[in-house]
């Protein structure tokens, strides 16, 4: 005689939940308890915690043989949240509870030894894999990762015991909060062209690198960037909330429209900040994705990891290859970077008289190499400040006024590429979030020069000894600042601005 119980569970494979059968079989035979489907470590070991669980809770455990199957066993399953399932499963398959109000429920959680459901990291990814299969979600009642989705319901489980009576409540979701305080470009002294560059930088989603001297207010300005972007879209709110939520970090501020912050200190290692690890885990980059990736000090950081940057740069996303499979995370982040001119750091200083030699200047700053300057949009000079600039009693503009400036461009720029595609009147319109996101194809569309812009372009283009994805950029650029002027065609001045943004690769980095 066999007796059998099928219950839907998941497993995360990067970002994404991925939904799972659990199948179980309680027939005849020696007693034992086995699990098959590709389990990892995390599962094989739930065995002794289900087993101990459920004797503790008053149930049963069947003196039969037990076998577990995790469905479909092409995908590896890990962690410890398909404790809750197959406990359940057992239970089920064995009559000790109903397993009609199962079938409809999405089952997640890791089982303490006393029975109690404990929460595991992913809570709003398992919610949008059973909003997607139909299903309700049944979570440990801890959970602090989860959001609402629609009118979808997501029940809360304290132990195992509640199960005999069907005991669940709704689950409790975290208050939105925008609990992460960002420096207000008012309490920022001069800089001014630095300024402006932050604030095309944020209007357009540009990549910017910040070059100058130590203490001259490259990490300030960096910090303060937040505080000019607008808020979160609902669709971005979603997606950077599910990457926050596997990788077990607050969604509180995410959820309540704030974008993510990013500050990776230059010690990190290539899996650290692209991703990897067994299951594959999303890195720095993917933790930035809808907000800002501030790499501090960039030439100390390691070779390796700097170009490991230049697809998700490219693409917005990183694609990671093992031998069981590719997983792909998303990675669509602002790059703000700040270096040293050299390691002492008053190389081309006025003020200060740099002291290392020629040969380490040249290693140090080899070590961001050109392929990745090719892909930073904006590269500025924040020289250092006199004490009269710092000392200045004359207001700066708040990041208030400032942000409201980079909301009225962005809005333009969506009004302007709806009257192109008016007038073009071919039926195509490509959607993209901000200037920085333009493909060569969508560049050829929406970015339209008067014939001086096009004059100036050119020989920029000649005399700088531009690469076709320099050129693009200049272009993305001076959109930006089009956008931001309210003019529907890019002219000399837009290029002319640009172009002084792409000149710090020559000047240092030659």
């Amino acid at each position: 005689m066999q007796l059998r119980c099928s219950l839907y569970s998941a497993t995360i494979v990067g970002v994404r939940a991925i939904p799972v059968t659990v199948e179980v079989v309680v027939s005849n035979g020696l007693p034992g308890f086995s699990i098959v489907g590709m389990p990892d470590a995390a599962v094989r070991e739930s065995t002794e915690r289900v087993r101990a669980a459920i004797k503790a809770c008053g149930f049963t455990m069947p003196g039969d043989k037990v076998v577990v199957n995790l469905a479909p066993s092409s995908i590896r399953k890990a962690g410890s949240g398909f404790d809750l399932p197959i406990a359940a499963a057992i239970l089920a398959a064995t009559k000790q509870i109903d397993v009609e109000a199962l079938g409809e429920c999405l089952l997640v959680g890791e089982l303490g030894l006393d029975g109690s459901v404990r929460p595991v990291h992913g809570t709003l990814a398992f919610a949008a894999c059973a909003r997607e299969l139909g299903c309700k979600l049944l979570v440990s009642a801890d959970a602090r990762d989860g959001a609402p989705l629609g009118r979808m319901e997501q029940l809360a489980l304290p132990s195992l015991a509640s199960l005999r009576s069907m005991a669940v409540q709704p689950l409790d979701f975290c208050a939105p909060s925008a609990s992460v305080e960002a420096p207000d470009f008012g309490d920022i002294r001069g800089q001014a062209a630095a300024k402006r560059a932050m604030q095309v930088a944020a209007a357009g989603g540009h990549g910017i690198l910040l070059m100058g001297p130590p203490g001259s207010g490259k990490t300030m300005l960096a910090r303060a960037l937040p505080s000019i972007l607008p808020p979160l879209s609902e669709d971005e709110r979603l997606e950077a909330a599910i990457v926050h939520s596997v990788a077990g970090e607050p969604i509180d501020s995410i959820l309540a429209g704030t974008r993510p912050f990013r500050r990776v200190h230059h010690s990190a290692t290539v899996a650290g900040l692209v991703g990897g690890g067994t299951p594959v885990h999303p890195g720095e980059i993917s933790l930035a994705h809808a907000g800002v990736l501030f790499l501090d000090e960039l030439p100390e950081f390691s070779s390796r990891s700097l170009q490991a940057l230049r697809q998700p740069m490219e693409m917005g996303r990183i694609v990671i290859t093992r031998a069981d499979g590719s997983v792909a995370l998303p990675a669509r982040f602002s790059l703000v970077a700040a270096a040293n001119p050299c390691p002492c750091g008053y190389y081309g200083d006025p003020q200060k008289q740099c002291t290392c030699p020629q040969w380490k200047i040249e290693r140090y700053q080899g070590n961001i190499g050109g392929p990745l300057l090719d892909r930073i949009d904006l590269q500025i000079e924040v020289p250092s400040l006199s004490y009269e600039q710092l000392s200045s009693k004359k207001p700066s503009e708040c990041s208030a006024d400032i942000r409201r400036r980079v909301e009225a461009a962005r809005l333009f720029m969506a009004q302007r590429c709806a009257r192109v595609d008016e007038q073009i009147g071919d039926g195509l319109h490509f959607a993209f979030a901000k200037n920085a996101d333009m493909t060569a194809p969508q560049i050829r569309r929406y970015c339209t020069m008067t014939a001086d812009a096009d004059k100036l372009l050119a020989s920029a283009y000649e005399r700088l000894q531009l690469s076709g994805r320099g050129h693009d950029r200049i272009l993305r650029v001076a959109r930006t600042i089009a956008d931001m002027a309210g003019s529907d065609d890019i002219d000399a001045n837009h290029i002319a601005e640009a172009i002084h943004f792409r000149t710090l690769d020559r000047q240092y980095w030659s």
